[in-house]
C-alpha cells in the first residue's frame, strides 16, 4: 500500500533536529509522498527548498494563513505567484479564514482570502483551505470563485454534517486527519465520513499537530508523525466500511488527480 500525506508541517521547528529521519520512517511505512504546508512566504519558501532536497518524496503549498493575513503585502503576493511557478508547487495554501481567534482582523483576512483564489485561478492550481469558525462566509466566498479554480480541498475538516453536506454539493474534496481517531471530540465525524464520495477523499496528519489520540503506546514525544498516516487510514477504513487496500488505492489515486503530481 501507498500513501500520500497531503498536510505536514514539516517546517515546524520540532523537525529541525530529526527532520531527515522523519521522512525516511515515513517512506518506512508506505506514505512515500508528503505534501509540505506553506502557511506564510517564510515557510512557504521553507516547504520549497525542502522540496528540492527531497525531489522524490515531497511536494509543497504556497500561501498565506489567515492568521498571518495582517502581514501579508503586495511583495508577499508577488513571492508566492513566482514559487507557484515551480512544478513542486502544487497547491496555493494553507488559506482560508479563521474567526475563532482572529489573530487578523475578519476583514483582512476576506480580503486575503480572496487575492489567493484569484492566484490559484491565475497559476492554475488548486487550492488547500483552512476554515475554523467562519463556514457561511468562507463557503460563500469559495463558491463564487470554485467554476474558475482547478481545485479545492478542504483542510482537516472537523465541521458539522449540514457543512460536509454543502461542501459536498459544491464538489470539493474532504481533507480528513487524526481528529477521527479523538474518541471525546472526533465521533460526531467518524460517524458521517462515509458520505464523503470516494473519489473526494483525502487524508493528511497535520504533523506535527494533531497526534490521534489512540495511538498505543502513545509516543513520549506528544508529537504526531508522518507515519502515523496509515492509522488514521485505518481508522477511516473502518467508518467507511472498506479494506485499508481499497481506501489506499482510492485516496492515492485522487491526490495525484487532484494535485497534478508528476510520479
Amino acid at each position: 500500500m501507498k500513501w500520500i500525506d497531503i498536510g505536514v508541517n514539516l517546517t515546524n521547528k520540532r523537525f529541525n533536529k530529526d527532520r531527515h529521519q522523519v521522512i525516511l520512517d515515513a517512506e518506512a511505512e508506505g506514505v512515500v509522498h508528503q505534501i509540505v504546508t506553506g502557511t506564510n512566504l517564510k515557510e512557504s519558501k521553507q516547504a520549497f527548498q525542502l522540496t528540492k532536497e527531497y525531489p522524490s518524496q515531497l511536494f509543497s503549498t504556497a500561501g498565506c494563513h489567515p492568521h498571518d493575513a495582517k502581514n501579508f503585502t503586495d511583495e508577499h503576493y508577488h513571492q508566492l505567484e513566482e514559487l507557484l511557478k515551480n512544478p513542486s508547487v502544487v497547491a496555493v495554501g494553507e488559506c482560508g479564514l479563521d474567526f475563532n481567534r482572529n489573530f487578523s482582523p475578519p476583514d483582512t483576512q476576506i480580503q486575503v482570502f480572496k487575492r489567493q483564489l484569484k492566484l490559484a485561478i491565475k497559476v492554475g492550481k488548486p487550492v488547500f483551505l483552512h476554515e475554523r469558525d467562519a463556514f457561511e462566509q468562507h463557503f460563500d466566498i469559495l463558491q463564487s470563485y470554485l467554476p474558475k479554480l482547478k481545485g479545492a480541498v478542504v483542510h482537516c475538516f472537523t465541521g458539522s454534517e449540514k457543512q460536509l453536506k454543502a461542501y459536498i454539493d459544491l464538489g470539493v474534496s474532504i481533507g480528513i486527519t487524526g481528529w477521527v481517531c479523538d474518541e471525546r471530540r472526533g465521533m460526531p465525524l467518524r460517524d458521517m465520513i462515509h458520505l464523503i464520495p470516494g473519489d473526494k477523499l483525502m487524508i493528511e496528519t497535520d504533523a506535527p499537530f494533531l497526534l490521534p489520540r489512540d495511538l498505543k503506546p502513545k509516543p513520549k514525544s506528544n508529537c504526531n508523525l508522518p507515519k502515523y498516516l496509515p492509522h488514521i487510514a485505518q481508522i477511516i477504513a473502518n467508518a467507511r466500511n472498506t479494506s485499508l487496500e481499497s481506501l489506499s488505492d482510492q485516496c492515492y489515486a485522487n491526490t495525484l488527480d487532484f494535485f497534478g503530481l508528476d510520479i
